[in-house]
């Protein structure tokens, strides 16, 4: 149970990487739950997709280095990875963007059901991002 955990959260970030949205929404629970780093958590796909629009409209990003860990019956996991980034255009509240480029350490958490993620957790550190953005 636990390397279909693995490979499922490993097609999770193949998929991103690669930029194939369908894919990557068709792998999370119709009710995902998201905890977005330091901000709210939002529940269900329709709220993970205007997540994603606006990521994908604002930041252009490859994760590298991933390394992914399961709990031995296949219901958790956790990754950690370092996300390679380009600030394209101005978050709200964020300073402006003129495709700075960063490099951020990162992780995240998930739980799965009936073999889909059914929560993800990301963490990285907001400071660093932002002195990195703002040089």
């Amino acid at each position: 149970m636990s390397q279909s955990a693995k490979t499922l959260i490993e097609n999770y970030y193949a998929a991103f990487n690669a930029g194939d949205m369908d894919t990557f929404l068709r792998l999370l629970t119709e009710d995902v739950v998201h905890d977005i780093n330091q901000g709210p958590r939002e529940t269900g796909k329709a709220a993970f997709v205007a997540f994603m629009d606006r990521m994908n409209r604002n930041y252009k990003e490859q994760l590298v280095d991933i390394v992914v860990l399961t709990n031995e019956d296949g219901t958790r996991a956790a990754a950690e990875f370092v996300v390679l980034g380009e600030y394209r255009v101005t978050d709200e509240g964020l300073p402006e963007a003129k495709g700075q480029k960063y490099r951020l350490p990162a992780g995240a958490f998930f739980d799965i059901k009936d073999g889909k993620v059914a929560r993800i957790t990301n963490y990285y550190n907001l400071e660093d991002w932002i002195r990195q953005v703002s040089q």
